[in-house]
């Protein structure tokens, strides 16, 4: 009888809620399709992985994914035996590490120098000037690296006039993932300190007020107070960048690269699209695309439980 009870009023305690709040679940409908629509109804699309596709066995592309055949995990065999699988998850690994080795720090300093300045009008000069390459396509940043790095280009024309030799920026692989870090160092820097910026400005003034008094110079206050402040955002931060660790910065990679850099600079991402685009291989290309999702997956869980376990922060 308790039971029906409760549930009675749970059931008239909703429907009083939503008799009084329907255009707040009206105004979601917008975002729940567009989930369902663009998260949810492609994961039919995963069979993909199990099955030997031919777009051409059924009626239309929703009849032909139902009747191609079950091949369980053929084309997952033939990724983890084939020698490209870890040439490609070796060179996802390492352009990702370097990024995150490299980058994740650089938008904390900057940030945490530019709440330093104390002149309002050059902090906002600093932050306008490097927020503005990350409003630039990668096309367009591609093009001018390519213009400035090519073999004529101002670089190797100024290396020239002053005895050295030119150097093969674009088809060396051994300086191809340097240069990837370095162009996603200038175009994404200055707007990934945005949100560290806005973490240190919810930070208690008083804090600073106090290890003043107290002694502290400017490099104790951003160590003892700013820096502290901000381990909740960096933590976050940090877990997304490891979520998609295997990305790797695919929209940079497959406007920069080329055939003389695949050894170095091929991915993961670049691959799917090529075998998939490319060659018509759905198939492998979901297979692919489903490993990097799974482990991305177990990537992200995993820093979240690290997180909350050390620092007592976690996304859930």
């Amino acid at each position: 009888m308790k039971l029906k009870v409760e549930k009675t009023k749970k059931k008239e305690s909703f429907s009083k809620y939503f008799k009084y709040n329907w255009i707040l679940y009206l105004m979601s409908m917008p975002g729940i399709l567009y989930v369902v629509i663009y998260k949810f109804v492609p994961y039919i699309g995963l069979s993909l992985a199990f099955k030997d596709f031919d777009m051409f066995a059924g009626k239309n592309l929703f009849d032909s994914l139902i009747k191609s055949p079950w091949v369980g995990f053929k084309y997952f065999d033939a990724l983890f035996g084939s020698d490209t699988f870890w040439m490609l998850l070796g060179n996802t690994l390492s352009i990702s590490l370097y990024k995150l080795l490299f980058l994740f720090p650089l938008p904390i300093i900057i940030a945490l120098l530019l709440n330093e300045v104390k002149s309002i009008g050059f902090k906002k000069a600093v932050q306008t000037i490097i927020y503005l390459p990350h409003f630039l396509s990668w096309v367009v940043i591609s093009g001018v690296f390519f213009t400035l790095l090519s073999s004529t280009g101002v670089v190797n024309t100024m290396l020239t006039s002053i005895g050295l030799p030119n150097v093969n920026f674009l088809t060396n692989p051994d300086v191809f993932r340097s240069l990837l870090v370095f162009t996603e160092g200038w175009k994404e820097t200055g707007w990934s300190c945005v949100v560290y910026i806005s973490a240190l400005t919810a930070i208690d003034t008083c804090l600073y007020e106090a290890a003043q008094i107290d002694g502290a110079n400017r490099i104790q206050r951003m160590w003892h107070v700013s820096l502290p402040g901000m381990i909740p955002i960096i933590m976050m931060m940090l877990m997304i960048k490891i979520g998609n660790i295997l990305q790797a910065g695919t929209d940079q990679i497959l406007v920069m690269y080329n055939p003389a850099v695949y050894s170095k600079g091929d991915v993961l991402q670049t691959y799917i699209y090529r075998v998939g685009l490319g060659q018509m291989d759905f198939s492998t290309a979901t297979a692919l695309g489903l490993f990097e999702s799974v482990v991305g997956f177990l990537l992200l869980v995993c820093a979240n439980a690290f997180s909350r376990k050390f620092f007592n922060r976690s996304l859930w």
